[in-house]
């Protein structure tokens, strides 16, 4: 099930926030994890089961771990951490990442089957949040929560489920225990719902097709033109598929109380990569972070070793991404570009005008989505050939200039969409005429959104696979 499909919108969610409201407090959060189980078991109910391992699996590592270290036993409650992220990180390679090394060794002649496993939908969410559990409980970061129920709650909780935010379970702890909810909260989440809806059916729907269009196109057909037209429409595509999705989870926290951190920051006006990671997938960036960089040593080392940590994070940033080799090398692509501006580069990109440090980040930015897109190499090195000139379909063609035309508009107002211009002038309109416009704006673009769901046929997530 998916937040953008008619049967979410008009019967799974507001059966949910009617029970939900009617129900005593005490049971909330029960009630909340059969929803959720409900939610992801709609079209994987198989895989409920791997879920609640997982929630069990954690929970009483958590257990062990305080308990160790109540008692003095620090190397007990290390034994548990580490045998609960051992267990999750074997689940997530064997279910995401077998089929990768089996065909992978079928290359160099070694027979490995591949299973054709089927990828658990959000496995590699809902993986990292439950796994940080008993690194925060050794930490002292976090406290047991207050039962089985509250921390399955927080690990299946169906708005940042699928597709994020990662949410970390200390974050949410208090929130899981007491929550606040009143009608301006949960008016915010509406707007904020709907926000995000608009974003993914009207924007990232639409720009999804011309992508699609560009990404078919056999290597002799692609022009330079095209090529940059295609990827633009991903890198906007991908912009607002993932951070509508973000913003409906945020949008649907706030209608059950719950505060969501923040995932996206208007990345497209960055002016450097470094910069670009820190307003892009903000939850992801954070993980990688806590429980990554700063443990082999963050930036408190050697030059050596400080981009040898970068080219680690990163490579395991891109594979995190999907089980294919083209986001390793995205990842690295990154890790390089991120060594050179701490290196030498970003002290060079201070100097320039801001509008050429735009210009470079967008450029390096577009050209990692071809990367990220493409995961056949020898489709992949045609794209980015002909991205670069050596198109062997021309500079630009009769197609080119017809999809300009027929997906202009939309482009124009996505790129419009994906800059903060419009939140600056909505801040500084007058009191009254916000209050005035902004339920006209929410029931106007619920209703335009429903009437375009009624004929949509093209509605993916990009991130589920993930």
């Amino acid at each position: 099930m998916v937040f953008s499909s008619l049967y979410f919108l008009f019967i799974y969610l507001p059966i949910v926030l009617l029970i939900y409201y009617i129900t005593p407090l005490k049971w909330r959060n029960l009630w909340l994890l059969v929803v959720n189980l409900v939610f992801y078991g709609w079209g994987e109910p198989v895989y409920i089961l791997l879920m609640l391992f997982t929630i069990v699996l954690d929970y009483f590592a958590g257990i062990i771990v305080y308990r160790c270290k109540a008692k003095g036993n620090d190397k007990g409650a290390r034994w548990a951490v580490g045998i609960s992220l051992g267990l999750n990180l074997a689940i997530l390679f064997f279910f995401k990442y077998w089929g990768l090394m089996a065909t992978t060794l079928q290359g160099f002649g070694i027979m490995v089957p591949t299973l054709n496993l089927t990828l658990p939908i959000g496995i590699s969410f809902y993986t990292f949040q439950t796994m940080t559990y008993p690194v925060d409980i050794y930490r002292g970061d976090a406290e047991l929560p207050k039962n089985l129920v509250s921390f399955g709650t927080f690990v299946t909780l169906f708005p940042q489920l699928i597709a994020g935010p990662i949410i970390k379970y200390k974050e949410l702890a208090d929130q899981m225990n007491y929550r606040t909810h009143s009608p301006e909260q949960f008016a915010s989440g509406v707007q904020v719902f709907v926000v995000g809806l608009a974003k993914k059916v009207l924007l990232a729907n639409n720009l999804g097709q011309l992508w699609d269009v560009y990404l078919a196109l056999p290597a002799v057909e692609l022009t330079t033109a095209g090529a940059w037209l295609g990827v633009a429409a991903f890198a906007l595509q991908l912009y607002f598929d993932f951070s509508g999705y973000s913003d409906m989870a945020v949008g649907l926290g706030r209608m059950l109380g719950f505060e969501f951190l923040r995932n996206f920051n208007y990345p497209y006006i960055s002016k450097s990569i470094t910069e670009f990671w820190r307003r892009w997938h903000i939850s992801l960036g954070s993980w990688f972070r806590e429980y990554m960089y700063i443990p082999l040593g963050g930036n408190r080392v050697s030059r050596p070793r400080l981009y040898f940590n970068l080219f680690l994070v990163w490579a395991a940033t891109g594979i995190w991404h999907g089980a294919s080799w083209n986001f390793l090398i995205w990842g690295l692509y990154f890790a390089a570009l991120i060594i050179l501006e701490k290196a030498f580069l970003g002290k060079l990109l201070q100097k320039l005008p801001a509008a050429v440090q735009h210009l470079y980040t967008l450029f390096l930015v577009m050209v990692s989505w071809a990367i990220f897109a493409v995961e056949d190499f020898g489709q992949m090195g045609a794209y980015l050939l002909a991205m670069f000139g050596m198109a062997q379909g021309g500079l630009a063609d009769g197609a080119f200039w017809y999809y300009l035309r027929s997906y202009g508009p939309t482009l124009f107002i996505a790129i419009l969409a994906s800059l903060p211009l419009w939140a600056k002038l909505w801040e500084r309109l007058p009191r009254r005429a916000v209050q005035v416009a902004l339920p006209i704006l929410v029931l106007g673009g619920m209703a335009l959104c429903t009437a375009y769901l009624v004929d949509a046929t093209y509605n993916p997530f990009l991130y589920f696979r993930f």
